[in-house]
């Protein structure tokens, strides 16, 4: 086990990595399709149907590297969250486990956002080019994309943001406070084994609600819709609690401090 002075720094980079990638994920799936536009080279007319874009090398390369990036990140995150490797890194990292686990999703993440082909040649599901679309349409995609990074923030107040970054395991650690789930409610338990995304709908309008999806955006929403709704799990039961949990910690943020109250 590493010394006690050095979990902390380690936590910490790992935590600010995540939160760095978070920001630069934002950016590459919202910012850049509502308000980056669509590369000069694909314009409408350079674009190919979808039969002649099956025969073209070039957009056939460049989608089989973005799926290989995909099936990397959705590898990494499914295997290094099985019990058999958590309890690996948990024997040979301990407590550092899941800032470790954090830190490569954030990295895996890193490569595909930065290594991403786009496909401006190839054919587009929808697009809007005709007025008024051409305006509304952006415009609907980009408060529908605030109003669900807004909910993820929200809903991550429901969820210990700490723990998730691993940044708690480490605190306790050091304050010898033991581990931080075996405080936690039967409830609790029940639905983190049920859900491993708690942003899946949040997501999945990011991913879907833009004003043109292209063929490498088709791509990135189809597999990641695939990979949420297989790791999604919850029952009545499940958001039950998790009403009830985001219910307590706005009822506490609402609350007038002390000195407010005089």
């Amino acid at each position: 086990m590493a010394p006690a002075l050095l979990l902390v720094p380690a936590a910490l980079a790992s935590f600010i990595l995540a939160f760095g990638t978070g920001v630069e994920f934002v950016r590459f799936t919202s910012l850049r399709p509502l308000l980056g536009g669509i590369p000069e080279s694909g314009g409408p007319e350079a674009r190919q149907g979808w039969l002649a874009a099956l025969q073209d090398h070039s957009i056939l390369a460049s989608l089989a590297w973005d799926l290989g990036l995909l099936l990397l990140f959705v590898g990494q995150h499914s295997l290094m969250a099985t019990e058999t490797v958590k309890a690996w890194m948990s024997r040979y990292f301990g407590v550092l486990q899941r800032s470790l686990y954090v830190a490569c999703t954030a990295l895996a993440l890193q490569l595909v956002m930065r290594y991403w082909e786009p496909v401006p040649r190839g054919p587009v599901l929808w697009e809007a080019r005709a007025e008024p679309w051409a305006t509304w349409v952006p415009l609907l995609c980009f408060v529908l994309h605030v109003i669900s990074w807004l909910l993820i923030f929200s809903i991550l107040l429901v969820f210990d943001y700490a723990e998730l970054m691993g940044l708690k395991q480490v605190y306790y650690h050091v304050l010898g406070l033991g581990e931080p789930l075996a405080l936690k409610s039967p409830r609790a338990l029940r639905l983190f084994s049920h859900l491993r995304h708690p942003v899946c709908v949040e997501l999945l309008t990011v991913l879907w609600v833009v004003p043109t999806l292209g063929t490498d955006r088709l791509l990135l929403a189809l597999l990641l819709t695939l990979y949420l709704g297989l790791a999604h799990g919850l029952d009545q039961q499940d958001l039950r609690y998790l009403r009830a949990q985001l219910q307590r910690k706005l009822h506490l943020l609402s609350r007038p401090q002390d000195g407010e109250a005089e």
